[in-house]
């Protein structure tokens, strides 16, 4: 299918690696130039060239952590005017209710729901002078299913989706949509953080921490990057300007729910 969006310029936070570079590639199959930000500058620039290399669009690159005021001026300079904006931050650590303070939820509000934020409010305005916009979150499945251990991330990222709820509906006049995926657990870094979790919790391997939580899913494995990424570029296409304000959830059937 063509997406309908070659030519357009794409702005992928942490997208060096996971499902951020899982959106990039996609984005970068259907013929969108972008720019790519990460805190590395090594993995970043390597996962570039390897777009360039294969997909021949232009990449640029910004090494800075996009949570902190300063990283977030230097990938908002490289992006301005771009007609599309996926965020993506990493979660927050597992724990306790009682493990954590004040100044821990501020830490998870800054980067998974203030920063997403003030990218929108920054980046959204050309995109509505134009008449085209597409806005993509990363969330989590924890916003329609809590997970006890992620109380900072249930926090921080179900109020990034009540931003978006009423935020959605006041843009898409303009041409403009946003949207929100919400993954389950993918064969990522931050699988591999959690899977270690629990193995060192329940004195088992990581292997078979894995093994346990896959046979819980109904789909019986972890997703990967690659459909993760084809279901951004889908919602950044031309195809789906009528898809507003949604919560997608790609987590193989785990949330248990009719509706």
């Amino acid at each position: 299918m063509d997406l309908g969006i070659k030519g357009k310029r794409a702005l992928v936070c942490a997208s060096s690696k996971g499902l951020g570079l899982g959106c990039a590639r996609a984005l970068a199959e259907a013929g969108v130039d972008l720019v790519m930000n990460a805190r590395g500058p090594d993995a970043l620039e390597a996962a570039a060239q390897a777009i360039r290399d294969e997909f021949g669009v232009k990449v640029e690159t910004v090494a800075a952590d996009v949570t902190t005021e300063n990283g977030r001026q230097a990938v908002l300079e490289a992006g301005r005017d771009v007609d599309i904006l996926v965020t993506n931050a990493g979660g927050p650590p597992p724990g306790l209710w009682s493990d954590w303070e004040r100044d821990d939820f501020i830490r998870a509000l800054d980067a998974n729901m203030l920063t997403p934020i003030a990218l929108m409010k920054a980046l959204m305005p050309a995109m509505m002078e134009r008449g085209w916009g597409r806005v993509i979150n990363i969330t989590s499945q924890s916003v329609k299913a809590p997970i006890p251990q992620l109380g900072l991330s249930n926090a921080a990222r179900t109020g990034l989706t009540g931003y978006v709820a009423g935020t959605a509906r006041q843009v898409a006049a303009k041409g403009v949509t946003i949207n929100n995926l919400l993954p389950g657990i993918h064969a990522t870094d931050r699988a591999d953080a959690l899977d270690g979790g629990v193995a060192k919790a329940q004195n088992i391997s990581l292997d078979e921490a894995r093994k346990r939580r896959a046979a819980s899913l109904p789909v019986g494995r972890y997703g990967t990057a690659e459909e993760f990424g084809a279901a951004c570029a889908f919602l950044c296409s031309t195809h789906a300007g009528f898809i507003v304000g949604q919560n997608i959830l790609l987590d193989g059937g785990a949330t248990n729910a009719t509706i």
